[in-house]
């Protein structure tokens, strides 16, 4: 497997939790607000972290970057969320250089993602790598990776239908208010957080059910308003919560709070209420299904739906492979050629520092020296040198051990980070 290290010591690792082996509560405790965030760059920055970028979004919370061991990333992680090394143990995954390279692949381009064909995600690991690029932690080999998931995920989008239809837990949500929900264009929907997840919803909300009543709520209200006037929503304060839940019929809750700010007590209800809770961790607690008529529908619920436009989107998963494999091996052969780039060019210089020191020889020796006969034929020479030895890197299985035999009989010495 090709070791995609800055040095002999680091390797480039992907880990965290996903949906597919933990359940929304233990994402829940793993999952990082923006200020846990920021605070894990930081950290990493001051513990010699060379490279690293974090997402942590309603299905997943991962981790890219290089280290000598995964803990050193593990504990970063642990550190700044509710979650301990023996839980992440028990629904984590670690993927290492070539595996964790087609994991951020898959990830970025919605093959991974709870409801296939999901490109929310890549907005997320755009905004990641900004906020490690802030912060210094990143380096030419991650930003050409980002920069090659981006181009996948657009090509994807673009050339398969594999994003047709519902592609998100926001347009799921909507989909099961409508399948479920009779006579909803005269119901009274309250959305509360306005967040990425809850701005999506409303615009679906208001798209697909010609609704002209749905009420807003976020903690910050402004940022309601913004998005109220945009779609001629009304727009309530967070003090008037507890008013508007009593009048709705169906509130969406899409917060990005640590605690449930919804449970049984602050629900007085007099008509039946449907709540879909699309945060992560779960902003509404279980208890409000002891009160009668209350339905609670969770986000790993509604991307369990499956339907005939889902079905049809499987059938362009190969297409979609197929793309990722192309502009993978792209930056497989860019890693390739950037890795034994310094070890090339160190050779040449010896190489000609060889040349140099056998002309100046020949020129004291013979009275009919051609240097420029000479010089053009050595470095012909050279170069067809440098090719054999380039083409064997490329074309071996193991270029660590070509470039460390070229470096020790040519006794060269170079730079060893090739990524910085």
């Amino acid at each position: 497997m090709e070791n995609f290290n800055m040095s002999k010591h680091t390797s480039f690792y992907a880990l965290g939790i996903s949906y597919k082996k933990a359940d929304a509560v233990m994402r829940g405790k793993f999952s990082l607000d923006a200020k846990a965030k920021s605070t894990l760059l930081m950290q990493a920055e001051a513990e010699g972290i060379e490279a690293l970028i974090v997402t942590s979004t309603c299905n997943r919370t991962e981790i890219y970057g290089f280290a000598n061991h995964p803990y050193e990333l593990i504990k970063l992680l642990c550190e700044n969320s509710q979650g301990s090394v023996q839980e992440f143990q028990e629904v984590a995954y670690i993927y290492k250089n070539q595996e964790a390279i087609n994991h951020m692949f898959r990830v970025g381009t919605g093959l991974d993602s709870q409801i296939l064909g999901d490109f929310e995600i890549i907005s997320q690991i755009k905004i990641a790598f900004n906020e490690s690029k802030s912060n210094g932690l990143v380096n030419t080999f991650m930003e050409r990776l980002v920069n090659s998931v981006i181009q996948a995920s657009k090509k994807i989008k673009t050339d398969t239908e594999i994003s047709s239809g519902a592609t998100s837990v926001s347009f799921a949500s909507v989909q099961y208010i409508i399948k479920n929900v009779q006579d909803v264009s005269n119901k009274n929907i309250l959305l509360f957080g306005t967040g990425k997840i809850g701005r999506n919803t409303c615009e679906n909300l208001v798209k697909h059910t010609k609704h002209d009543q749905i009420t807003l709520i976020n903690r910050t209200k402004d940022k309601a308003e913004k998005l109220a006037n945009k779609l001629d929503l009304v727009v309530k304060d967070y003090a008037d919560l507890q008013l508007e839940l009593q009048n709705a019929d169906v509130v969406v809750v899409a917060t990005g709070a640590q605690n449930p700010t919804i449970d049984k007590a602050i629900l007085n209800l007099k008509k039946p209420l449907l709540i879909l809770d699309l945060s992560i961790p779960k902003n509404v607690h279980e208890n409000v299904q002891e009160i009668e008529g209350v339905t609670l529908i969770h986000l790993d619920h509604l991307s369990q739906i499956t339907d005939e436009t889902l079905e049809n989107r499987k059938l362009h998963i190969p297409k979609a492979e197929a793309i990722i494999e192309e502009i993978k091996e792209e930056f497989i052969a860019w890693t390739k050629n950037r890795k034994f780039a310094p070890t090339i060019h160190a050779l040449k210089e010896k190489l000609n520092s060889i040349k140099d020191g056998e002309l100046n020889f020949q020129r004291k020796k013979l009275s009919n020296f051609d240097e420029e006969q000479a010089e053009l034929i050595s470095n012909r020479i050279i170069q067809k040198i440098t090719n054999h030895f380039v083409n064997h890197l490329k074309d071996g299985d193991s270029m660590d051990e070509g470039i460390e035999w070229i470096e020790k009989v040519f006794q060269l010495e170079q730079e060893k980070s090739f990524f910085n």
